[in-house]
């Protein structure tokens, strides 16, 4: 197999939970939640599909046919032509599609500024105090609600003793794992999303050999770090939702 394509597999089972026939049983993050109606994915080596778990036998083997005829998906400003008939034989229009970028993502350079990092005793101490005088409005205010929300291994950037920005696990799989960031509002436009990023692939709880950056077609800042970490592109993906 190409290697290019083994790769892009492996980011499709980072990303979802997928059972032994490699059907969609939800998303692979800690809250398990739930997964597309369909997944294709596609590089220059070629494309793969996955369907959800409560997709019928016959049709889902009509949908492997039909993404297996189709040329590599390799623009993402032209959907595969197959989707309108996938989103017929999954029983109507998608209620949206959505496109993204994935990346792999290798170990960065140590960069320079001020993190903690769980599971260090700077970390146990960042969540006592969080627990103890509840979670700031800034990361309320952006659905991180409780130190439960730091999923780990996970890194922050610090900005005059504040929580700037977040690298967390995503998504965590035996042998890949993939890499959530985020950055608040008032400390946008510094570089932290790149920086917390690169922190976050030099943490010793992820042993795994293999990290990944995705983020959506739409979101431009978030391309803007994969750029400036110099991350190259597995490959497109599209859920059909």
């Amino acid at each position: 197999m190409d290697p290019r394509l083994s790769i892009l597999k492996l980011d499709v089972a980072t990303t979802f939970r997928l059972d032994d026939a490699g059907r969609i049983l939800c998303e692979n993050d800690p809250d398990g939640s739930p997964g597309p109606r369909a997944f294709v994915a596609g590089c220059i080596a070629g494309n793969v599909v996955h369907l959800r778990a409560d997709v019928g036998r016959g049709t889902a083997a009509e949908i492997a046919a039909l993404v297996a005829a189709e040329p590599p998906w390799i623009d993402p400003q032209a959907r595969p032509g197959c989707i309108d008939q996938i989103a017929r034989l999954l029983d109507g229009p998608p209620a949206r599609l959505e496109v993204g970028f994935n990346y792999v993502l290798p170990r960065q350079a140590l960069p320079t500024g001020r993190f903690v990092c769980g599971n260090t005793a700077q970390g146990d101490a960042l969540l006592a105090s969080l627990c103890r005088d509840a979670m700031p409005a800034h990361l309320l205010a952006a659905g991180f609600v409780s130190v439960g929300d730091f999923w780990p291994p996970w890194c922050v950037a610090m900005q005059d003793g504040v929580i700037a920005a977040i690298a967390f696990s995503a998504r965590l799989a035996p042998t890949s794992a993939a890499v959530g960031v985020y950055t608040f509002p008032g400390f946008r436009g510094r570089g932290l999303a790149a920086a917390v990023t690169a922190r976050w692939t030099t943490l010793p709880g992820l042993g795994t050999p293999r990290l990944f950056y995705g983020t959506s077609k739409a979101n431009l800042s978030s391309q803007r770090v994969a750029a400036r970490l110099g991350l190259e592109r597995v490959g497109l993906g599209l859920r059909i939702i």
